[in-house]
């Protein structure tokens, strides 16, 4: 490539200057491209094949009788077909790098974002299918539709935050650039996830963003191309009203979820006594535990008796050992997690999938009974699987968002058993 030549290109409608893209230009070319006022020159045969868009629209007829062969230049593009996109150049520009080159995807932080969210556009756009499939898939790892995959996620933001060593530091991009992109290119599956990761900001945070601000996202990107952008930053992007409606909604159902958690934890002894009613469950029913063993004869009596000894070496641990100090210590619980979230509003208060994570470990770290911190450790994790198929339901975003909904957001209450009688009843 002459640099001597990059000055010659001239709009001849409006004298702008053009510049060929520094490497995405083939002197080999058989079509130039141009977005704003970056020029490609590729190959017909590359797009053809990538793309039923382009295909279809190389396929009308004899370019040089058309609008697509006009050229600014015929000398200089040797009478190659002009398109002009309507697109960013800098959308243009990665699009046609992952069609030569392979997509090349980073960590998904606000870098990568930039790179995808483009590729995602015009894939769109253009329908180019394979491409669409590995940028959602690559998306996706950022804003999962699965619990385990949402985990994964915040993993990673954590240990970001650490390798930083700023707290509050943000891996991931805005998650309302997400949520627009998302609506832009019909990708339902991103909603609930970036709904969610919304709803964890303050309302002051959403609603009064300046330049420095993590949700900072700018509104020129990618109508304008960088070199275009007013010396002043421009504006953040928002929602649409009707998301807007959602988020609030939303954001409020996710703070009721929290207060329902504390109140399920002081309201019943659910968790408690949730393995000791299954124990008792299986003791007044099942007939090995009235001391004699059923009549069975044949291959099922060996079955019998492995089951009946598995659950009896199962269930031993399953038992409280010490009722008053954990009723003593559920009480504390409670109390800590009521101040921490509520009253304090430390970590986790606005995010109940972290205050149930949280919670779940909190017995588990000094209580000498085993039994109640498994329970808890169990409940912590049910709970959080209800809220994340929960959260489509919070936000409105109806069933194409890829999680199911179940009826309720916590755990009924389980009757309290008193072990102390059972066992005084099974002795008499």
């Amino acid at each position: 490539m002459q640099p001597s030549k990059t000055a010659d290109l001239f709009d001849p409608d409006t004298g702008v200057e053009l510049h060929r893209h520094s490497d995405l230009w083939f002197d080999d070319g058989s079509v130039v491209c141009r977005a704003n006022t970056t020029l490609f020159r590729v190959h017909i045969s590359q797009l053809s094949r990538h793309s039923l868009c382009f295909r279809d629209m190389f396929s009308i007829g004899n370019h040089a009788g058309s609008a697509l062969g006009s050229s600014i230049n015929g000398s200089d593009f040797e009478n190659c077909p002009l398109i002009e996109l309507h697109d960013s150049a800098e959308d243009v520009g990665n699009l046609f790098a992952a069609l030569y080159d392979g997509p090349h995807f980073g960590n998904n932080d606000l870098e990568d974002f930039r790179v995808v969210s483009g590729i995602l556009r015009l894939s769109t756009k253009y329908l180019i299918d394979s491409l669409r499939d590995k940028a959602m898939a690559h998306l996706s790892q950022a804003w999962p539709s699965t619990l385990k995959g949402w985990d994964a996620r915040e993993d990673l933001a954590r240990a970001y935050e650490m390798q930083t060593g700023t707290s509050g530091a943000r891996l991931y991009p805005p998650p309302l650039a997400v949520i627009n992109l998302a609506r832009e290119v019909d990708a339902p599956t991103l909603l609930p996830s970036a709904f969610f990761d919304l709803s964890r900001y303050t309302f002051s945070q959403i609603y009064e963003i300046s330049i420095h601000d993590p949700l900072y996202y700018p509104s020129n990107y990618p109508s304008q191309s960088p070199e275009s952008s007013p010396t002043s930053p421009p504006p953040p992007i928002f929602l649409s009203l009707s998301d807007t409606q959602r988020l609030s909604i939303g954001k409020e159902a996710s703070q009721h979820a929290i207060t329902s958690l504390i109140l399920s934890m002081s309201n019943s002894q659910s968790i408690r006594n949730s393995g000791l009613q299954m124990q008792s469950a299986f003791s007044l029913s099942h007939p090995l535990t009235h001391g004699h063993a059923p009549t069975v004869s044949g291959s099922h009596q060996s079955s019998v008796l492995t089951h009946y000894h598995h659950h009896r070496r199962s269930s031993s641990t399953a038992i409280c050992i010490s009722a008053a100090a954990c009723r003593k210590d559920f009480s504390e619980l409670v109390e800590l997690a009521t101040k921490h979230y509520l009253f304090d509003r430390e970590r986790g208060y606005s995010d109940p999938l972290y205050m149930a994570d949280e919670i779940g470990g909190l017995k588990s770290e000094a209580s000498e009974c085993k039994a109640c911190a498994k329970s808890l450790e169990t409940w912590a994790m049910r709970e959080r699987e209800r809220i994340w198929r929960m959260i489509p339901n919070w936000f409105r975003l109806g069933s194409d968002a890829g999680i199911a909904s179940p009826e309720r957001t916590c755990s009924p209450p389980v009757p309290v058993i008193d072990i102390e009688a059972q066992v005084a009843q099974t002795s008499s």
